[in-house]
């Protein structure tokens, strides 16, 4: 017996070990150098939050169907068996008589059938609209997980160049460290320039490290928003993936409240308020109900024979329940109930402030963003051909080392801003589609 007490669990869990096993290897993969559009597809189907969204909508039905289920005939049975010490007696005509026997035993079936209840009527018209806000609940995590996924996505993107115009840099530098060397050793120059190399040379590599554990962080990050484990291996692709063809977006576009989420939720909110109205009002109704009764009734001294013998009984019938006076109770619940819907119109109120607002700051942000995007594209091609032309000057022996360098670092310094600029555009595009509630949630 202890060796299959002992048993027993270890071979459950293997079972829920061989099941968990499965569930993984059926779980889609995401491909290896996974485009932006693979990406934010992998994270609907497996972000954390959005899974738990799908589990809350599940058990959001289960609680429907349990408030529901008031309506199905609801069966109970109860049993006793009752062993009487002393026996009551009453006397009747003045004779003494024990009213029962010393044993008795009772069964009892009763079925019920609600006919009309406040509470499941509101039940019945509340469960759209929990449907709704579970529906709207997903929605609302899936445009948040499509904005932060492609964020991120354009911000390894751009870390990414940036790394690789650092490493060009530092290409660059040490080929001026060895040309400064070689004209210290040959005496042409002193010291200082090749030191100056030196110096740069340092900070560059140093801004790699920098750059490099940055980008660590934030494929972890991106791991987080797609539900992966830090230790799983993403591998991105940026083929294709030209960043300045998806700047634009058309700012001739008028907010529609509608179009936002989190308005149709405020709406949802608002209507199920009013049921809750409506259920206060109910409650001057009676509540009425059918139902049946079975009794089995079994007597008899001797313990033995309780059950030789049943002594039946049975009736049907209308049960009518209704509360005459409840100390105001019911007017009060429905004056709260209206204060609350107007409470909810002005959330609703200041939810379309609120949304005009975020709209009109992406709209400044993005048409900022843009303009400083223009600029910095001008000057890192400005820059780019200063850069060449003091190259070829230093070379003639005609500018400084200290101009190269000057030079070389305003042209590392424009390009990271050009990079940075740009991501700044795409980021308060996102933002201004997602105050639009024109965000692309759609899953395949």
């Amino acid at each position: 017996m202890m060796k299959k007490l002992l048993i027993a669990p270890i071979f459950t869990m293997l079972i829920v070990s061989m099941s968990y096993g499965q569930a993984r290897s059926t779980q889609k993969k995401l491909p290896e150098n996974a485009t932006l559009d693979q990406v934010i597809e992998f994270a609907l189907e497996n972000k954390i939050e959005l899974k738990q969204a799908d589990i809350d909508k599940a058990i959001g039905e289960r609680e429907i169907a349990s408030a529901l289920s008031g309506w199905f005939p609801q069966i109970g049975a109860t049993g006793s068996v009752v062993r009487n010490i002393q026996i009551p007696i009453a006397i009747i005509d003045g004779n003494v008589i024990q009213m029962g026997q010393r044993n008795t035993g009772n069964l009892s079936l009763r079925a019920d059938q609600s006919i009309l209840s406040p509470s499941l009527m509101q039940a019945s018209r509340a469960a759209k609209y929990v449907r709704q806000q579970n529906d709207q609940n997903i929605e609302d995590t899936e445009i948040n997980t499509v904005v932060d996924v492609s964020k991120a996505y354009y911000d390894i993107l751009t870390s990414e160049e940036s790394i690789n115009i650092i490493k060009e840099n530092i290409l660059r530098l040490e080929r001026q460290y060895s040309e400064a060397n070689a004209r210290y050793e040959t005496g042409l120059v002193d010291k200082t320039d090749y030191k100056r190399a030196q110096i740069s040379l340092n900070n560059s590599k140093a801004e790699l490290k920098t750059a490099t554990e940055m980008l660590d962080y934030k494929y972890d990050y991106l791991k987080m928003l797609l539900g992966l484990h830090p230790k799983e291996a993403l591998s991105l692709s940026f083929e294709n993936q030209s960043m300045e063809s998806n700047i634009l977006l058309d700012t001739s576009q008028n907010v529609s409240y509608e179009n936002r989420v989190e308005y149709r939720q405020a709406e949802t909110s608002k209507n199920i308020q009013k049921l809750n109205t409506q259920y206060q009002k109910w409650q001057f109704l009676p509540e009425l109900s059918a139902y049946g009764l079975y009794n089995a009734n079994y007597f008899n001294n001797r313990f033995s024979e309780l059950f030789a013998n049943n002594f039946p009984s049975s009736s049907v019938g209308l049960s009518l329940t209704m509360p005459i006076f409840t100390g105001g109770k019911r007017i009060q619940e429905i004056r709260k109930s209206e204060l609350q819907e107007r409470r909810i119109e002005w959330d609703l109120k200041n939810l379309e402030n609120q949304i005009s607002t975020e709209y009109s700051a992406g709209m400044a942000s993005y048409r900022s963003n843009m303009n400083e995007w223009r600029n910095s594209k001008d000057n890192m091609d400005l820059s780019e051909d200063v850069y060449n032309t003091i190259k070829l000057q230093y070379d003639a022996g005609i500018k400084t080392y200290l101009d190269l360098m000057t030079a070389e670092t305003d042209l590392k310094t424009s390009q990271i801003n050009y990079l940075n600029a740009l991501y700044a555009v795409l980021a308060s595009k996102l933002d201004i589609q997602k105050a639009l509630g024109t965000v692309d949630i759609a899953r395949n």
